[in-house]
């Protein structure tokens, strides 16, 4: 877990002192930020006169009118019998007003102590309230005049400097927000973690005392492992689920035996590598109807297996909760399961298609990847970049569904490039690490999120804040850290740890719909991540530059992440993203987005006449910044950000300029990232470090982040993946033929078949259990609609969006192997390629399989020579169409098909075949039988013109202008009020030049 840096200038209102111990991260010298107005100078003059006013001219008062609170003299019992008169009264008010300016004067002391020292939470007087919060605006508007330029641009190690931070424990304070915390909040809830962490092992050194000591009194217990009955394998797991009462603690098992020596002379190593036979000593805890008591006591206990405890509880070691827990004969305590019947013979395994990963209860083949630790050899950075995986998906789904429909203007029946081209190598890799890895309900909340507060503040005609970061927490949270008090937050938004942070909680974002308004806050970007919270710096709304040095290639990680994510996220509209220094093109990601500039003098040369466009733009408009434009009625047209990325480090005179280009950038929606070998880059407000091993620092930021990045050769392949994908694209060889070809003669017959194309039905299998039933079901389709192969990984995200262990995943898996069985020549009809990846046999096969086999014969096999052939082929094709994909699935599941383009793929496989069968019954003057075949068609592709256009010739076949009359009425009907298309028009207008007639008159 990655920590945050402490030191003493993680406070923004700290001057760095001079010499080498110097922060990093300092003002900008060359370029001034903000100067001082008018308006601060009064503003401060005010609040020096209220607060003497306050703190030294109340007292004087009453020590004049009145005079000192305290009595002279102890007071006697006559003091309690005095009448009470007016007097009486006064003193009591007199007293009550004097401890009111104590408080206050305590207040203010405590707020100027902790602003003039910078460090630090201001600690809160007792039942101080609104006192303290009146002091600390006095005393900030009194400093805000001497303020360095560093104090005016919060910095985010603010976050967590509260009134209520000192109400609650130091952990529990730390938890509260995500982020970044104040120093001393920082180190008090390190030292929590140091102290809980330290009284964790030293319960646990206890737990394994008292753990031997208790079993020298004969508590220990043990677990000998089952054989399988029929294909059903014991595992850890299940074993902590019927005897510990949670799955989850097969950890403690694992840990408890690991790497002791068996009864067969063999060691666990791996928590799903266990064998029948093996002993597995259990926690003290260990309860259930299986286990039995002693072994002198269970007559299904033999002593042979009596002694093999005996001899394995003298293997325990450190282990052991007892040494020779065993070795008493009658004294101790040794809880087994009980025998059960002898197994029936298990389905072989071909050792040629091991299973994917180390299934429980059994000993199976582990791939090379995982045994090195990487991840399946799944690329770490995507994995843990969710937000940006979740976008590159998002993009790569419009850019295929793109191709799709450019591919659907071709010629009619065969027309190329019907299935995109499927990744191999690195590309396969990093499509798969993108399925995992990929958050889209975080980015949907995001965005909601953002978009429903501008819209609030709209409704309340108040301006958008400045927004210097958003953290995401890992419970969902949302908190907005502002450049400057803005006030109470819109319902349901609240007011964070102080005025400069608001906080909308996951529950209260997933209530938001979808708002007509512009993304508020497009400039957001991943920078990485610290403890469980996501940082996103708001690029745009920088003050100056953003530098970030370290080696070139750890910058260009960076910088591909940033751009990456700016280019393909969710919660932007529009945006220009100008990339200076860039190796790779970066532009097939988002080609209306990205620009590629050669060099500094272009970039000046752009930059220069935008930024004076922009200048005039705001004057003319009357708006201080781009904010107060995003919300108007100009919103979706003129504030668009530009964010520029430089990657190559400027030249000195070359920095100067960028320091003055930037000067008024944050008001205007420009952003820069300079990329630098040193940290003297001039004009810089917030300086960053990317170290070689993936941490982002900004130690007068207070940052310490564990670095998003894109390394070289992941970024190459999402660059093939949407390469590969271009609608501009020329056809290919691989995009012609579909990935699976079903024999679709009668020798063909498959011994499962699944119906995927409508309700979902199997044929061939019998019903499985009916807990696992869905996940079976769910896991068969998806791996029937990627014949050439799912990651084990992918695999588990799509069952468990929100994650599963290595356990849980196999044991499916494995009860998935089971459920397919095997062919008739023994091999395994779930099995896995080279790579490791889950594949089905030739004899498993859905209608889907089917339905692209008899189009591509139809259309580019048998049925090119044969017109018999092809009609037929076309006939038996659109006979399967039932409806949509798996048109009866349960909500709540098959979520990864929003990832899937098949969705798009088969209402234009399906329009394509009733095009050619149409134009087969066409060509013998058939209309009855084309018409037929379009309506079958637009069962499934209602919104597919090119239907629409050949049912309006077929009927025009027929001669019936009644009847074409009424299917142009239909067509006006469900065009609403968008209107027919321009070339439906103008075919009505060359089928039924009268059309328009009946539109007049109906209107």
């Amino acid at each position: 877990m990655p920590r945050r840096r402490t030191s003493s200038s993680s406070s923004s209102s700290t001057a760095p002192s001079a010499g080498p111990a110097a922060p990093r991260n300092r003002t900008p010298q060359p370029v001034r930020v903000r100067r001082r107005s008018f308006g601060d100078f009064v503003k401060a003059f005010l609040a020096f006169a209220v607060l003497l006013v306050l703190v030294a001219g109340v007292p004087l008062a009453l020590a004049v009118t009145v005079g000192w609170p305290l009595p002279d003299g102890a007071p006697g019992l006559d003091w309690l019998q005095r009448e009470i008169t007016v007097q009486t009264f006064l003193h009591i008010l007199t007293v009550i007003v004097w401890l009111a300016w104590a408080q206050f004067t305590a207040c203010v002391l405590v707020e100027v102590k902790a602003a003039l020292s910078g460090v630090g939470v201001p600690g809160r007087v007792p039942g101080s309230g609104p006192s303290q919060l009146l002091a600390r605006q006095l005393v900030a508007a009194l400093l805000l005049v001497g303020a360095t330029a560093a104090s005016l641009t919060p910095g985010l190690s603010q976050l967590g400097q509260s009134l209520e931070g000192n109400q609650k424990p130091a952990v529990a304070a730390a938890q509260q927000t995500p982020g970044l915390f104040a120093q001393q909040q920082e180190q008090a809830a390190s030292t929590a973690n140091a102290l809980a962490e330290q009284a964790g092992q030293a319960g646990q050194a206890a737990a394994r005392a008292d753990g031997g000591a208790t079993a020298a009194s004969g508590d220990t217990k043990y677990y000998r492992i089952q054989p399988p009955e029929g294909r059903h394998h014991d595992s850890l797991w299940e074993v902590a689920e019927r005897h510990l009462g949670d799955g989850r603690r097969y950890k403690e098992i694992f840990e408890l035996n690991k790497d002791r020596v068996q009864p067969d002379g063999s060691k666990l190593s791996e928590a799903s590598l266990i064998r029948p036979g093996w002993i597995m000593e259990m926690p003290g805890d260990a309860r259930g109807g299986e286990l039995v008591e002693m072994p002198d006591e269970a007559p299904n206990v033999s002593e042979q297996v009596q002694q093999q405890i005996s001899d394995y509880a003298r293997t325990g070691g450190d282990h052991a909760q007892g040494g020779g827990g065993a070795q008493g004969g009658g004294d101790a305590h040794v809880s087994l399961p009980e025998q059960r019947p002898a197994p029936g013979p298990a389905t072989p395994v071909t050792p040629a298609t091991p299973a994917p990963g180390p299934a429980a209860g059994g000993q199976h083949a582990t791939p090379a990847a995982e045994e090195s630790g990487r991840s399946f050899g799944l690329p770490e950075a995507l994995l843990a970049a969710p937000l940006l995986a979740a976008g590159l998906l998002g993009a790569l789904g419009r850019r295929r569904r793109q191709a799709l429909w450019h591919s659907a203007l071709g010629a009619v029946g065969g027309r190329r490039g019907m299935e995109p081209p499927t990744p191999t190598g690195d590309a396969q890799d990093v499509q798969d690490a993108l399925l995992v890895g990929a958050d889209p309900d975080g980015v949907r909340l995001l965005d909601r999120s953002l978009r429903g507060l501008a819209a609030s503040l709209a409704a309340e005609s108040r301006p958008l804040p400045v927004v210097y970061a958003a953290w995401m927490g890992g419970n969902g949270d949302l908190h907005l850290q502002l450049a400057q008090p803005a006030g109470k937050p819109p319902t349901p938004w609240q007011v964070g740890q102080d005025q400069t942070f608001w906080m909308l909680a996951r529950a209260d974002a997933e209530r938001y719909e979808d708002a007509e308004t512009a993304a508020p806050y497009p400039g957001l970007v991943s920078l990485g991540t610290m403890d469980d919270s996501r940082l996103l710096l708001n690029l745009e709304a920088v003050p100056g530059l953003v530098s970030l040095s370290g080696a070139e290639a750890d910058r260009a990680a960076v910088f591909a992440s940033v751009a990456a994510e700016l280019a393909t996220n969710g919660w932007s509209d529009r945006m220009t993203i100008t990339l200076v220094g860039f190796g790779d093109d970066l532009t097939p990601l988002a080609p209306n987005r990205i620009r590629h500039l050669d060099g500094f003098e272009d970039l000046f040369e752009t930059m220069s006449a935008e930024t004076r466009q922009r200048r005039g733009a705001l004057g003319a408009a009357g708006h201080d910044s781009v904010l107060t434009g995003r919300t108007g009625p100009a919103q979706h047209t003129r504030w668009a950000p530009h964010l520029v990325l430089l990657a190559a480090q400027p030249s000195d005179e070359d920095a100067l300029r960028l320091a003055e280009l930037a000067a008024d950038a944050g008001r205007l929606g420009i952003g820069y990232l300079v990329g630098t070998g040193g940290t003297d880059l001039p004009g810089a407000a917030w300086e960053m470090e990317i170290t070689g091993d993936g941490k982002l620092l900004a130690p007068l930021l207070g940052l310490e982040l564990e670095a998003q990045l894109l390394p070289v050769a992941q970024q190459r392949a999402v660059v093939e993946l949407f390469t590969d994908a271009d609608p501009e694209r020329g056809p290919g060889g691989p995009a012609n033929t579909p990935p699976f070809l079903v024999d679709i003669s009668e020798q063909g017959r498959p011994a499962v078949y699944a119906r995927l194309v409508g309700s979902y039905e199997i044929i061939g299998l019998d019903a499985p259990d009916g807990e696992r039933s869905a996940q079976l079901h769910e896991a068969l389709a998806l791996l029937l609609l990627h014949r050439e192969g799912v990651h084990p990984r992918v695999l588990a995200s799509a069952l468990w969006p929100r994650g599963v262990t290595e356990d849980v995943r196999d044991a499916l898996l494995e009860r998935l192997r089971a459920w397919l069985g095997s062919d008739p020549d023994g091999t395994p009809r779930l099995g896995t390629d080279a790579t490791g990846r889950l594949t089905l046999a030739k004899s498993v096969v859905s209608d889907l399989d089917v339905l692209r086999s008899l189009y591509y014969e139809a259309t580019q096999g048998r049925g090119v020579d044969s017109r018999q052939v092809r009609g037929r082929l076309l006939t038996d094709a659109l006979v399967l169409v039932r409806g949509p994909l798996l048109a009866d699935r349960p909500e709540g599941r098959y979520r990864w098909l929003t990832h899937e383009i098949i969705d798009a793929q088969l209402p234009l496989l399906v329009a394509d075949t009733g095009l050619a069968l149409s134009e087969f019954h066409l060509e013998r003057d058939r209309a009855e039988k084309a018409i037929e075949a379009l309506n079958a068609a637009l069962r499934t592709a209602p919104a597919d013109e090119r239907l629409w256009h050949e049912l309006l010739r077929a009927t025009h076949a027929t001669d019936d202008a009644d009847r074409l009359r009424a299917l142009a009425a239909d067509l006006i009907g469900r065009s609403g009020a968008r209107g027919l298309p321009p070339r439906t028009e103008a075919l009505l207008d060359e089928l039924l030049p009268t059309w328009r007639d009946g539109v007049a008159a109906a209107g």
